[in-house]
């Protein structure tokens, strides 16, 4: 990549993305070296969204730049009505994305081009299936979010969730990405075809083992004796992913535009990539090694390392952000009292229980994270960060919370952290103006929050959320605690409170 001369274009008119506009584009925009004739497919991926093309997709993209990987080309998938709209984006330009590294002194684009196509969506899953159980696909990848996973509070498979008594009573028309590909695995085991790797690129913690319980489990409940195939012969890498990805809105299509470039579906991402994951692939894979892709038998300190200190704080920082009215999460960094409350969150009751991995310690990560977070030119906004806090806070803040616990640690920040959620979660922000609904399971929080106003137990008695977290005694009396001084005081007071060492009475 190189950086424009002129960002604005030099005037001229952006140019609509295509294969055959390529040649085209202004110079200072990279663009693939490889023939995409000569790209066959090895990946069915499921939930092409931005972070998947920012990152999965940049590192593939950089390995074909070098003329390998040509084999492992992306076939896009997803088993949403809204992937459809995706896929309608995409094909109008064929399958190309034009990503911007927003880096501090400014922004660079790059075309990329490892996707080859994109399965029609269906409600029955029908070409799904029908894309995965070709031989000739040797990875499924995943980004289907924290809450796809079908994860119990107790971190088991919810074998019990209506979607997977769907398919497990009629496995033919899968409505989840689990039971499709638990089809496609029985339809290669009878054609005497290896299994596929399952790839999961999703935040949650021992992702790979996630995807594991939710494959197999389901196929047990299916047929046993495929179950038995799959858990022997499928393999299930855990890998970390990191980069910040903003979604696209108005002002990602005009930056694409002011570079040169007419992209319906642009994506914007900062100048950090990392990707930590399990040399565990059964079938094969790309020489991700190649492009900075780290292999090792630890990606677990990695992974609680991001998850404990990126992930969380994106929630610690969200709730209050919005409540406050601030757009951003540079915004949140840059407030006095959101920022203060982040760091003494992060350094005293985030750090103690995340790990060190080579060369970096958690106080380090933390510093280098509330850089990341600082990046005004990262337009990422609180309500998308806070997007399916219901899935998001089990994954990432819950967990910190039950080892302080049992530790005997301070725990007045993270109770903070999840008042504040509850407080948003009501509906309104502190100056009165609507927060329009932000979770797949708003109408259920937003009762729990406003019950939660006279009655602070009734946020946690939503057992799906916080298990037996609800009768933990002292962190029922310090989230009590904080809620209601945040309504009777303020979030602001309550900030304050926190980031000078208080705590609110008894």
């Amino acid at each position: 990549m190189t950086r424009p001369e002129n960002p604005a274009g030099a005037g001229s008119a952006p140019i609509r993305l295509s294969l055959e506009a390529l040649a085209l584009l202004p110079r200072h925009v990279g663009r693939p070296r490889y023939g995409r004739a000569a790209l066959t497919a090895g990946i069915v991926h499921v939930g092409v969204g931005n972070f998947h093309r920012a990152h999965q997709g940049w590192h593939l993209h950089q390995l074909m730049q070098q003329g390998l990987a040509l084999d492992w080309a992306v076939i896009g998938a997803g088993v949403r009505p809204q992937d459809e709209a995706m896929r309608a984006r995409l094909a109008a330009q064929d399958w190309l994305t034009t990503l911007i590294e927003l880096r501090p002194d400014g922004p660079v684009a790059e075309v990329t081009g490892p996707m080859i196509g994109f399965v029609p969506v269906d409600p029955a899953a029908a070409p799904l299936i029908a894309a995965m159980a070709d031989p000739a696909i040797r990875i499924v990848s995943l980004t289907v979010t924290e809450g796809g996973y079908f994860v119990d509070p107790r971190g088991d498979f919810d074998a019990d969730h209506p979607d997977i008594r769907h398919d497990a009573a009629d496995p033919a028309r899968p409505r989840t990405v689990f039971g499709a590909i638990v089809a496609a695995m029985r339809q290669r085991r009878a054609q005497g075809h290896r299994p596929f790797t399952v790839m999961s690129c999703d935040n949650l913690q021992g992702n790979g083992a996630a995807a594991r319980r939710a494959v197999v489990g389901l196929a047990r409940m299916v047929d046993p004796a495929l179950a038995d195939w799959i858990a022997a012969e499928a393999a299930f890498p855990n890998s970390m992913v990191d980069c910040i990805v903003p979604a696209t809105g108005p002002e990602e299509l005009a930056l694409a535009r002011a570079l040169g470039i007419e992209d319906a579906a642009p994506v914007t991402h900062e100048n950090y990539r990392q990707w930590v994951m399990e040399d565990d692939f059964c079938a094969g894979r790309p020489e991700l090694e190649r492009v900075g892709v780290i292999f090792t038998d630890a990606v677990h300190d990695y992974e609680l390392l991001k998850i404990r200190i990126l992930n969380a704080g994106h929630q610690v920082l969200a709730n209050a952000g919005e409540l406050l009215g601030l757009a951003t999460i540079a915004d949140c960094i840059a407030h006095p009292l959101i920022g203060a409350m982040f760091r003494r969150v992060e350094q005293e009751e985030i750090c103690p229980h995340a790990p060190a991995v080579p060369g970096m310690t958690p106080q380090a990560y933390a510093r280098l994270i509330e850089r990341r977070f600082a990046n005004p030119a990262i337009r990422d906004s609180n309500r998308r960060v806070a997007h399916d806090g219901a899935s998001r806070h089990p994954a990432f803040v819950l967990p910190i919370l039950r080892d302080a616990l049992a530790a005997g640690a301070p725990i007045e920040g993270l109770s903070l952290v999840e008042a504040l959620w509850a407080r948003m979660c009501a509906g309104t922000r502190e100056d009165g103006t609507p927060i329009a609904p932000n979770d797949p399971a708003w109408d259920a929080l937003n009762a729990a929050a406003q019950a939660a106003r006279e009655r602070p137990q009734a946020w946690l008695e939503q057992r799906r959320i916080y298990g037996d977290l609800a009768d933990a005694p002292r962190f029922a009396g310090t989230f009590g605690r904080w809620l209601g001084l945040i309504w009777s005081r303020g979030t602001a007071e309550a900030l304050a409170l926190y980031a000078k060492g208080g705590a609110p009475a008894g």
